[in-house]
Parts: structure tokens; sequence; C-alpha cells
């Protein structure tokens, strides 16, 4: 089944319509309706979805997060502006993949069949202790609970996750979430996302998981 997130009733029953003639199933929803929906829905009814596509809506940008917390189906947005800053924003979202109208719905079924494969042949994530980082931009997990963490932070939790065991700089963690060419920002700005990082990871562990040492860089340690 292909669930069809849309706040317009005409693209709705459209794309419902356009898979019925591909024998596919699916059904429409307005995005308040959905969120509640993926909420609630039986787990049965959630692992029955191939797909989602999401389009137009107030709460569109909310509704992946939701998504991922029911499920790794996946995620698919049909974009209306042909933008690079809304193309960027949607995969800031955590959506999968965006397409641009129009869209044939064997394009949008064969999309899905890649993610699907990407998916189960390598793993998403990466774990070290309790926490749990993606590599598909969504926020970390610490003991299966979402994590949410502003951008930067969540670059710079990525970086040391990535580099488990051993000690980074930080100009390493500089070049890593700034870009070695970015000459706007001040080096000494890594220190501030990393200190309201580690504040937060104590709050919520009890503990500090990073370890700095003066002139040798940050690590991250679970033992």
């Amino acid at each position: 089944m292909i669930v069809v997130v849309d706040e317009r009733e005409l693209v709705k029953d459209g794309y419902t319509s356009l898979f019925g003639r591909e024998g596919i199933p699916s059904t429409g929803f307005d995005p308040v309706e959905f969120g509640e929906w993926v909420a609630s829905a039986a787990e049965a009814d959630i692992a029955a979805v191939e797909a989602f596509l999401l389009g137009q809506g107030d709460r569109s940008g909310d509704l992946p997060r939701a998504i991922r917390d029911r499920t790794s189906a996946p995620v698919i947005a049909v974009s209306d502006q042909p933008s690079l800053e809304a193309t960027l924003a949607l995969f800031d979202s955590g959506v999968d993949d965006v397409v641009r109208k129009p869209v044939h719905p064997r394009e949008i079924l064969a999309r899905a069949a890649a993610i699907r494969r990407r998916l189960k042949a390598i793993a998403n994530y990466t774990e070290i202790g309790a926490i749990r980082v993606f590599s598909d931009g969504r926020d970390p997990e610490i003991s299966g609970e979402i994590f949410p963490l502003p951008r930067r932070e969540r670059r710079i939790l990525e970086y040391l996750v990535a580099n488990r065991g051993r000690r980074v700089s930080k100009t390493q963690i500089f070049n890593a979430i700034y870009g070695i060419f970015d000459e706007e920002v001040e080096e000494n700005v890594v220190e501030s996302h990393i200190s309201k990082l580690r504040k937060k990871l104590r709050k919520k562990l009890g503990f500090d998981p990073v370890d700095s040492k003066r002139f040798l860089g940050y690590c991250i340690d679970w033992s």
C-alpha cells in the first residue's frame, strides 16, 4: 500500500487513482489526519505500507520524523517548487527522496524499491553504547528515544561516533562540520557547539561520554 499525504483533495484523489491503474493499493490523508493516524495506527497497518508520498501541507515538514518513529518504509516527497532551497529543506526534514511534478507512479514505485534495497544492503546507523546516530540526517537516539539536536551539534556527534576509538582535533571537527573552505566562521565556534552538546548528553545519560584533552582533541568514550 502507498500512503499519499497532501492537503489538496484533487491531488490525493489523482495519485490514488493513478496507483490504482497500476494495481497498487493506496490511500490518501490530509497532513493533520495523517499525523494522528501514523502515531496511533496498529503495527500491522504500518507494516503494510510500502512507501509514503508526501505532498503539500502546513505540517509536512514534521511528518518524516513521525513516520520514522514507526517504520523505515521509504518516504518520498513531491515538490511543487523547482528550487534548490526547497529540495534541500525537504531532505533536511528527513525524507529519503524528492521528486518533482509531474511524476509517473511507476517512477515513484521504482524509487521506493531502490530505497528498500539500500536499506537492506547497509545499516544506516552507527551505535556506541546507548547512542545511535543515523546517516540520513535524522536526529540521534539515546536508549531508543529521539534525542533532538541543532544541526551543528548533531553533525559533531555523528563525527565523534564515526571516529570512535580515536581522538580528533578541533580543526578536524571544524573542517568536517563547516568545510575546509569556510573562512567566514571562526574555528573556535566548535568549542561552543561541543560544550552545549556535552551538557545535553550529560543531562540525558547522567555522565559525559566526550573526553577532551588539551592540545590533543576530543574522543567519545563508552567504557
